[in-house]
């Protein structure tokens, strides 16, 4: 097995060891490099070539969300999972909004952490639909009716299935029951949620949960 490479971002030093320890212990992650700064990220990521970035939010320099814009524009963009010390904050929303494949608190066992490493290697968002209802709580009361008119404009590009499809993602649902719920195949759903995300430009399931929570697909929806 080709093991997940994984770059670590704190300006903690005490933080990168204790991640660097844990990870260690994990045969199917190798630890490519460390950064103390969002500034040395991308020369990082270009040497290394990393799988999965863990990533602070808060640095000195460039922080965490500057840090993952910039990753994420690029072409052979790694996964980025954001550490934060907050369940739901606005920066947290912004990271995932700029590309972020999910987040998990400082505080997290470390059987979960390595977890969730695993599970965005593997093209899973690490956001529970519990942790995902509570950051778009948290986001609906910031410029609200401005931001549903860009998100409506945006998904004017999908026809009536993907829409469904991605109002379910919004859902927290996973592909087995969106393809129960839609009557159909779980790789056709698979290739809906494709083709939502290129049409849309976005980078994974919590972007699409994000877009269809701003235009009110979820509450017409009766969620």
């Amino acid at each position: 097995m080709t093991p997940i490479r994984l770059l670590l971002v704190d300006d903690d030093p005490l933080v990168r060891a204790g991640l660097a320890l844990m990870m260690g212990g994990a045969e199917d992650i190798e630890i490519v490099g460390e950064a103390a700064d969002g500034a040395e990220v991308e020369d990082l990521v270009g040497r290394t070539r990393p799988d999965v970035v863990l990533m602070d939010i808060r640095m000195p320099s460039v922080d965490g969300l500057a840090a993952t814009e910039r990753l994420r524009a690029r072409a052979d963009a790694p996964q980025v999972v954001v550490l934060t010390t907050f369940h739901a904050d606005e920066q947290v929303l912004h990271a995932l909004r700029a590309g972020a494949a999910g987040f998990v608190l400082k505080d997290t066992a470390p059987a979960e952490i390595v977890d969730a490493v695993r599970r965005v290697a593997a093209g899973e968002p690490v956001l529970s639909p519990d942790v995902t209802r509570q950051l778009m709580r948290h986001a609906a009361g910031t410029a609200a009716d401005s931001r549903q008119a860009r998100a409506r404009e945006r998904l004017a590009a999908l026809n009536d299935r993907e829409r469904e499809v991605a109002v379910a993602v919004g859902r927290g649902l996973a592909n087995a029951q969106i393809a129960t719920d839609l009557f159909m195949s779980v790789a056709t759903v698979k290739t809906h949620v494709s083709r939502v995300l290129a049409k849309l430009g976005l980078n994974n399931r919590v972007q699409i949960a994000l877009l269809a929570y701003d235009a009110g697909l979820l509450d017409e929806d009766g969620h």
